[in-house]
This record gives C-alpha cells, sequence and structure tokens, in this order.
C-alpha cells in the first residue's frame, strides 16, 4: 500500500512494481488522466504529471516519464487497463476524448452507479482474467463524490457510491493477483477538523478487512 500526495505517484509504484513482471492496472480515480500532447496544446497551458498519469503509464508523452531503466516500455498496455469512475467522458467537452479509441476497459461512475459493484467486478475479472497477468490497484480519493469527501484537488460530482468503492476495492485486493494498490489526492489542507481523515482511514479499514 504507497499513499502519496497526487497521482504521479502511480509510475514509481507501477515501475517498482514491474521489476517482478508484466502488470495490468485497475485505475479507479474520477478523472482518466489521459492528458498527453496529442490531445491538448502543450504551448499553450501548463501541464501537470497528476492529469497524465494514465497517459504517461500507457507511453504518452514525456520520455523522461514513459521510460524507465530495465523495464521495457509502456508499463502498462492500454488492453491492460481498466478505468472505473471517470465523471466527465459524457460531457460534449471532455478533454480528452482520444481515450474512449483505445483498448482500455472503460466504466465510468454512470456506468458504476448503473451496474453496481457486482456487475462493475464482473467486467474488470473479464478483462484480468483475458490479459492474465498480476494487477496493481490505483485509487484516487476524488472517486468519491465531492459531498462525502470534499478534500481532495478536483472534486466533482457525481461520484462512486462509498459501499459500492468498498466493495470493489475489497475484491479487487483481496484477490491474488493484486500486487499492491496506490492511494492519492486526499488533501489535509482542505479538512481542518481532521474528520475526513477519520472517515478515509475508516473506508481503507474496510477495503482491507477481508484479508
Amino acid at each position: 500500500m504507497v499513499v502519496g500526495g497526487d497521482c504521479a505517484i502511480l509510475l514509481g509504484a507501477l515501475a517498482g512494481a514491474r521489476r517482478s513482471g508484466r502488470l495490468a492496472l485497475v485505475h479507479v480515480d474520477g478523472h482518466s488522466d489521459f492528458r498527453h500532447p496529442g490531445n491538448y496544446d502543450i504551448n499553450a497551458s501548463l501541464g501537470s504529471a497528476a492529469g497524465m498519469d494514465l497517459a504517461l503509464a500507457t507511453g504518452r508523452g514525456e520520455s523522461l516519464l514513459t521510460d524507465w531503466p530495465e523495464i521495457a516500455s509502456p508499463l502498462v498496455a492500454d488492453e491492460q487497463v481498466i478505468q472505473i469512475g471517470e465523471r466527465e467522458n459524457r460531457d460534449p467537452d471532455f478533454a480528452w476524448p482520444d481515450i474512449n479509441s483505445t483498448a482500455m476497459t472503460l466504466i465510468d461512475v454512470f456506468a458504476v452507479r448503473e451496474l453496481g459493484a457486482a456487475r462493475v467486478l464482473e467486467r474488470t475479472w473479464t478483462t484480468l482474467a483475458r490479459v492474465g497477468w498480476p494487477y496493481w490497484v490505483h485509487f484516487d480519493v476524488d472517486a468519491l463524490d465531492q459531498s462525502v469527501m470534499p478534500a481532495v484537488d478536483s472534486p466533482g460530482s457525481p461520484g462512486i457510491d462509498p459501499d459500492d468503492l468498498i466493495a470493489i476495492l475489497a475484491a479487487l485486493v483481496a484477490d491474488a493477483r493484486c500486487t499492491g494498490m496506490d492511494m492519492t489526492i486526499f488533501d489535509p489542507d482542505l479538512d481542518p477538523t481532521g474528520e475526513l481523515a477519520v472517515l478515509l482511514v475508516s473506508l481503507l479499514g474496510q477495503i482491507f478487512a477481508p484479508r
């Protein structure tokens, strides 16, 4: 379990885990983080690795963060990625529409809320069985609705229901194929009373309880 600041820690976690072999990736995040030079003007606005982690992990972007010593690139191939929780891809102004034409398995937040945890897991297991490799889990706390967890860098609505999120992540980390998990984006400066930190620790306790 790796706890860090922003989503860029996913890259180091994957690079470390890849030393033991190839991996799939379950990317649970309120944003797909698929910004890369192919879908935005690098001369018009600054980029942030925190909004590019999935693009970089799949080999899109600066070689400094896509090519890792002694590890074949990319860190994960498109067909080995399951992205769960994107909340903006049905907006006509969605910033990274090219993700929809990749081989990734995409389950947006609207589908999660419609399908429920059990059917989301069915789709996830199907992809993982086809890949046949161990997997890493990335959990961005902003996958929760901002009414539940506002102490994040990019809050938004709707979000994955907390009970569904616990069920999905608990099943994923309990499986023997799970190599590890990272959690990012909780901002303690936005939680002056500490009550949201208590909520997050409680959620993690429920996720890991089955183990």
